[in-house]
């Protein structure tokens, strides 16, 4: 198919066009977030066998697999940001204090402005709507740079955003990296990028330079941990299941399991017999249950970890770079040192770790960059909170894989190199690239809140001047400054070993004072 490239010359009027919309202030009537909120799920929904067809041509996707996985999911997204949006927009107060409380202290939900969103092939559908409803839900207008490896659901994208979403406020930017480089020349509100963290390195640098907020959502080798005592069936079942989907190119696919020694070959065994229920007739490259890697080159450096692991292969093993073929493999006695242990697999590819007991796993798990998820397969509460108290990841799942992406009303996101919220600095003295890492989540209301500047305003009346601040206009007098240490001294924790004083006499004291004084000075203004 021909995949057409938006020409880089039309670039710096698609962002200028962008910010002068924003500016009128269209998109942020709740009544027009959700009408464009309303026709994300619909184009999914009207169209929703072109999309399972382009994902196929793309990846060769399973339907069942588009269906579950991508479109379904994409939906939820979009009408969970519908049903919400009004309630996630409302203004909040701040809470209760006695100080502040007479002058409002509130928290407006204000759109940052324009949001760049640059998606990944493996998730060409749900990776991109999620993060696309929450900008429009946040009242952002929105570019969106899908994936140029998925020219199918790009194309379909260019076809069909224009016809669906108001043109003025969301736009379609198709290419590869002189048009991604083009795009990040611009000071954007904000960027999402979901992808590997070598390009996100680049899009950090580029975004430093206009201290640019960057959420990214990058991956990392997901560790499982399989307790001895748990139901290997089920734990089988599950990991294997979430390794292959999609040919195993999620970035919340089980990347190693640790095992205790004594425990692998009986896992293993399970496992073998799980790999033969999923694929009866013995060959996955003629089923229809099993994806493609998404081009040659990928294919190529699976194959290579494959090739050079010492680790001894049970079933699989074998890859066709031309096809884009890699098929399911599962490798037992696997070091660290080994190839499949250096980076993240994104495969079809599953290496057994043993080790001595979960205290060997734990520190394994530490030893590494903090994954995008963990698994966890035990029915012992002990040895779940003993693994989740004990390490770091974006995610802590236990006795399932890679569907919590889908689970309504959870933060998704990383932790470190795994996904972040960043504030990106250029110290331009040393072009020194600082990055100060945050929590950066990507679905539902997190997404929005992501995606919102959370404005502080406060309203201060009159008669606090007259009543409890004159105080704090020069000349400063000793009486003045004295009052105003009462009003505002802040009551200090207990030392330790100490119990903590009280102080409801004061107070109360000054909270009638203030109350009593209000009313008879709005009376007085009356």
């Amino acid at each position: 198919m021909v995949f057409t490239y938006t020409p880089l010359e039309d670039i710096p009027a698609v962002f200028s066009d962008l910010q002068k919309t924003f500016r009128t202030g269209k998109t942020k009537p709740i009544a027009y977030r959700k009408e464009q909120l309303a026709q994300v799920a619909w184009m999914l929904r009207d169209h929703q066998q072109e999309w399972a067809d382009a994902l196929k041509a793309d990846l060769g996707r399973p339907s069942l697999e588009a269906d579950f996985l991508e479109i379904n999911p994409a939906i939820s997204e979009a009408k969970d940001a519908y049903d919400n949006v009004e309630k996630w927009s409302k203004t909040e107060k701040a809470r209760w204090d006695m100080t502040w409380s007479v002058m409002k202290p509130q928290i407006r939900k204000e759109p940052k402005g324009v949001v760049l969103i640059i998606t990944p092939f493996n998730f060409p559908v749900h990776l991109t709507i999620t993060h696309v409803s929450s900008a429009i839900a946040a009242g952002n207008c929105v570019v969106i740079k899908p994936s140029e490896l998925c020219p199918a659901v790009s194309e379909l994208y260019a076809e069909l955003v224009p016809k669906y979403l108001d043109s003025e406020t969301v736009r379609v930017v198709n290419g590869d990296v002189p048009v991604v480089s083009k795009l990040l020349e611009f000071p954007w509100d904000h960027i999402v990028y979901v992808g590997s963290g070598r390009v996100a390195k680049i899009v950090a640098a580029a975004a430093a330079k206009h201290l640019t907020p960057l959420t990214t959502e990058l991956g990392g080798k997901s560790p499982v941990f399989i307790d001895p005592n748990t139901d290997f069936e089920l734990a089988a079942k599950r990991v294997l299941w979430g390794k292959l989907a999609n040919a195993g190119q999620v970035c919340v696919a089980p990347d190693y399991v640790l095992i205790p020694r004594d425990a692998q070959d009986r896992f293993v065994e399970e496992v073998k017999k799980v790999y033969a229920s999923f694929y009866p007739e013995g060959d996955p490259s003629k089923s229809d249950s099993f994806s493609r890697i998404i081009t040659e080159a990928h294919t190529a450096r699976i194959k290579k970890l494959i090739d050079e692991s010492k680790g001894t292969v049970v079933f699989g093993g074998e890859a066709n770079v031309q096809e884009k073929y890699v098929a399911p493999t599962l490798l037992k006695d696997v070091t660290l040192d080994d190839s499949t242990m250096q980076e993240e697999i994104f495969g079809p590819v599953l290496p057994i770790v043993p080790v001595e007991d979960v205290n060997e796993a734990i520190n394994i798990v530490n030893d590494r960059e903090h994954a995008l998820c963990l698994y966890v397969f035990s029915n012992d509460p002990k040895y779940k909170a003993k693994v989740f108290d004990n390490t770091q990841s974006g995610g802590a799942i236990a006795n399932e894989t890679i569907i919590h992406v889908g689970a309504t009303g959870l933060p998704f996101g990383g932790i470190g190199p795994s996904g972040c919220k960043t504030a990106s600095v250029l110290k331009q003295s040393t072009i020194k690239l600082i990055i100060l890492y945050t929590a950066g989540y990507l679905s539902g209301k997190y997404g929005f809140d992501i995606l919102t500047h959370h404005r502080c305003t406060l309203d201060n009346p009159r008669w606090v001047d007259t009543v409890l601040m004159k105080g704090r206009y020069p000349p400063y007098t000793e009486k003045s400054t004295s009052f105003l240490k009462k009003m505002t001294n802040v009551t200090m924790p207990p030392r330790f070993g100490k119990a903590a004083s009280k102080r409801w006499g004061l107070w109360l004291v000054f909270t009638l004072l203030g109350i009593v004084t209000a009313v008879l000075i709005k009376r007085q203004t009356a």
